[in-house]
Parts: C-alpha cells; structure tokens; sequence
C-alpha cells in the first residue's frame, strides 16, 4: 500500500474518522505518497481541491457531512480494499474571468459551478453570448448559473437545470427565477465553449460573480469556460462511482 496523507475537516465527527483512519494506517508499511484522503463534506472537497490545483495526487474522499455526493462512505473494515480498488475519474474545472465595476481583474476556478447573482432587491438584466453567436439579449432574472457535469445535481438540479452525463463534454447555463423571458429554460453548450455574460446596468443593478464559493462583487463582465490544463483526479469506491450517482440522480428526476 502506498503512502496516504489525510486532511481532515475540523468538525467532531471527521476528527474522530481521521483517528480512526491513523491508527488503521499504522499497521501497514507505507512508501510512496500520491494519495489524499479528504474528510468532510462536499464544500471541503472543494476547497481542498482548489488549495490543490496543481497536484498529481488523486483524491479519496470520506463523507463526514451531509448529502457527500463528491465523497465515498466510511467502511473502516474496508477502507484499504475500497482505496486499492477505487475508480479514478478525471474532472476539470471551470475557470471565471471577471472585469469589475473598477475595471479589476479577477479569476477563480469553480470545479461545481458558476453563479451570477443579483446583489440588490432588483432584478439582474444580463447578455449572455456563446462565443460569437447570442445566447440570450436580454435575461431578467435573479441571475444564471453556468454548470459542469460534476456540478449538475448540486445548485443546477436546485434551479431546475439539466442533469449532464460525466463523459457529456458539455456545459449547462441554467436561469435563475427568469421573470421575461418568463419559459427560457437555458441551453446547454459544448464545454469548449467561452461563455460571456455581461452585466446590462451594472451601477443601477450590481451582480456578484461566485465562482463554487467564492464570490467576486459587483460584476460587469464575466468570462467562462472550462480549463482543460487542470485536472483533478477523484476515487470512488467501485459501487458508488460519480457516473453511477450522476445516472441514479437523472432517474429520480424522471421519476418525479
């Protein structure tokens, strides 16, 4: 077995996972790292990921949280066998480019989603262009969400948007409470597609940009498209692998 680095979640219940784990590991001989295992919920995935952008490490993660769709459950009587069997799957993230009212410059990467959202009590008017052609001229909405396949049974499923296979190779752009035109249900793109929304009245009606979590205020330009030169590797047990929680997802939707 190859060496294993663990980061944990400071909350009570990945705390006692995490000691549980260490004294498992103790028992066997370790050499080589390129393994993490990450203990939490999905926001700590998320943000373990990002501090960790630029690793060649694959990603293990134990849910500790809620819902954990980005995670694997807890079997400490298996944990070694789930980890040498586990099925990598390999995602990039979206990468948001932001001009703000000051005309600053900002970029984050988003591994779920991106979210443009009304900041005040009125509604957002917003252009949204695929590349060159025109997606939609004007939206009056409390904002639009640009989703990845990953991301598309979080905040996307909640905002009635599409549910995307994995291996799709598309985006989602999805409204958020569109008051006119009041049945755009949004539109689903290539994932090597640049999408741009622009703010129509950026000092009457100000947008933030949040890019998973991570919000960037007063908006007037935003940029997005996938980076392909990031990729990050996740395991999953082989029973409960990311495509199979993505299809059973697409199920009970139809169902409903």
């Amino acid at each position: 077995m190859k060496k294993i680095q663990i980061i944990s979640d400071k909350n009570s219940r990945s705390l006692r996972i995490k000691k549980s784990l260490l004294n498992i590991f103790k028992k066997t001989k370790v050499k080589k790292s390129n393994t993490i295992v990450v203990i939490g919920g999905d926001g700590f995935m998320l943000q373990t990921l990002k501090k960790n952008q630029n690793s060649k490490n694959s990603f293990y993660g134990i849910n500790s949280g809620n819902y954990g769709f980005l995670m694997n459950k807890y079997s400490p009587k298996n944990i070694f066998k789930n980890l040498l069997k586990a099925k990598m799957i390999s995602i990039s993230p979206l990468e948001m480019s932001i001009i703000n009212n000051k005309n600053i410059k900002k970029k984050h990467i988003a591994i779920n989603e991106v979210s443009i959202l009304r900041q005040s009590r009125q509604a957002a008017f917003l252009s949204i262009n695929h590349g060159s052609k025109s997606v939609i001229k004007k939206l009056v909405s409390d904002g639009v969400l640009v989703s990845t396949p990953a991301g598309s049974t979080a905040y996307n499923l909640s905002v009635n948007g599409p549910i995307l296979s994995l291996n799709s190779k598309k985006l989602s752009i999805s409204p958020i409470s569109a008051f006119r035109p009041r049945r755009w249900i949004g539109k689903i793109v290539s994932d090597k597609s640049k999408i741009i929304i622009k703010n129509l009245n950026h000092k009457k009606r100000p947008v933030s940009a949040v890019a998973d979590n991570i919000e960037v205020r007063n908006a007037k330009k935003i940029i997005i498209k996938t980076n392909q030169n990031i990729k990050f590797n996740l395991l999953y047990d082989r029973n409960r692998s990311l495509q199979k929680k993505i299809k059973l997802e697409q199920i009970r939707k139809e169902i409903s």
